[in-house]
């Protein structure tokens, strides 16, 4: 099986891409900055923009599965730090990944969003809330909405996973599922763990069309 993998050289990308190949995927990735990834086997890298349709359309060729972890980046992790991405990336991202992936008969499409996008909002902690009112980490979350939004409205089948907050870390983690809040998730999880959890949904039938919150158990 081959998997399109977008935002392979960001930190959750690249422990996707490592996963994916652990394995025994064949991978496309679509990148701006090929050098970035090291050549490996299974691996084929394309050159390009992924609001680009052509490019996407020759990134997605021979695909079963499309994962989507892109975000919309800053220059650094302060709150109010200048965009380093378009603000509707993933939006214009998804608008076309509904568009050509029925062309290609892409099986499933996975994507990253967030803990607190939609009805999630009411369940993070007032302190995010008020993070995400007043500064640029705003910006990413209504536009994961909005993709949500895209996505769940196309005929595709999907997983949408929303991961709380991210930690760097080795250590093996088990994985909490909560759907519409149940069971309560809790607030970290390490980039490690969500890498392996959105490997596993790609044959995962009981996530087929399903939005799940994940957190370290």
């Amino acid at each position: 099986m081959r998997i399109l993998l977008l935002g392979a050289t960001g930190r959750t990308g690249k422990l996707v891409l490592e996963k994916a190949i652990e394995n025994d995927f064949e991978v496309n990735c679509l990148v701006r900055n090929p050098e970035k990834i090291s050549a490996i086997k299974n691996l084929n890298v394309f050159k390009g923009d992924v609001r680009n349709e052509s490019d996407l359309l020759n990134a997605m060729e021979g695909c079963d599965y499309i994962i989507n972890v892109l975000n919309v980046s800053r220059t650094s992790d302060f709150p109010w730090s200048k965009l380093r991405t378009p603000p509707t990336l993933l939006s214009d991202t998804m608008q076309l990944l509904v568009k050509t992936g029925k062309k290609k008969n892409i099986k499933k499409v996975i994507v990253c969003s967030a803990w607190g996008v939609a009805e999630t909002r009411e369940d993070i902690p007032f302190w995010f809330r008020w993070l995400i009112d007043f500064s640029n980490i705003g910006i990413a979350y209504k536009n994961h909405e909005k993709q949500e939004e895209i996505l769940k409205n196309s005929d595709l089948d999907y997983t949408i996973v929303r991961p709380v907050g991210l930690i760097n870390s080795d250590k093996t983690q088990s994985v909490k599922e909560t759907f519409n809040n149940s069971p309560k998730p809790t607030l970290i999880i390490s980039r490690k763990a969500l890498a392996e959890y959105m490997i596993e949904s790609i044959t995962n039938q009981e996530l087929t069309r399903k939005t799940v919150t994940v957190s370290k158990k």
